[in-house]
């Protein structure tokens, strides 16, 4: 029986939580964190992003560390804290997350990924995705800048969550592309749709 994806509100025939695309996606997300998490060590010196004081003689020192990095790398536990959810839902033993963060952080994805069959019928599937979704757009931005062109504006995301929020994403069709896909929650819209997308968005525009 089809049920639709907590995550992209798609419908999906495997009745799981997560359907093969939101799936497909936080796998390659969670087994790019620990590069991340390397790379922004090397975003942490200030003169690594924008200025933080100035090198002149007499001016102000500049602060040892990039603090919105090194807060950014802190998040990095919440993949601990992820893993040790699920094996609590399991009813297994705690997880053993010893060593310093990057080892944490290998272990953490390597469990996520085993218990991947589980995950995509768990009720929370949908927070686990969305917060490893948002901690590796955050990484992605400072490490990995995405260069290639943004493509032609559509407007906003008019897809509905169950609670009926507006997703509200900027849209943006990509150059070579046909089809528009939210950013952030992974809905489609093929060229049959836009005309009553655009209606949509006029609707909100006049409320």
């Amino acid at each position: 029986m089809d049920t639709t994806c907590t995550h992209c509100h798609t419908p999906d025939p495997t009745g799981s939580t997560l359907c093969v695309h939101c799936t497909t996606r936080l796998t390659g997300q969670l087994q790019q964190l620990p590069r991340m998490y390397e790379a922004l060590a090397g975003h942490l010196a200030p003169g690594s992003g924008s200025g933080q004081g100035r090198s002149s003689k007499g001016g102000p020192a500049p602060l040892p560390v990039r603090i919105d990095v090194l807060d950014l790398r802190a998040e990095f536990e919440a993949v601990c804290g992820w893993l040790s959810a699920v094996h609590d839902a399991r009813g297994l033993r705690a997880p053993r997350l010893a060593g310093d963060t990057l080892t944490r952080l290998h272990t953490a994805v390597a469990g996520l990924l085993a218990h991947m069959p589980w995950i995509v019928v768990w009720p929370y599937a949908h927070d686990l995705a969305t917060e490893i979704g948002d901690l590796h757009r955050s990484a992605s931005s400072v490490v990995d800048p995405d260069p290639r062109p943004r493509g032609r504006r559509i407007g906003h995301c008019q897809s509905i969550d169950t609670s009926g929020t507006i997703c509200g994403a900027v849209l943006r069709l990509a150059p070579g592309e046909t089809v528009v896909r939210c950013d952030w929650c992974g809905m489609s819209w093929p060229p049959a749709t836009w005309t009553q997308l655009r209606a949509w968005q006029a609707e909100n525009a006049a409320a």
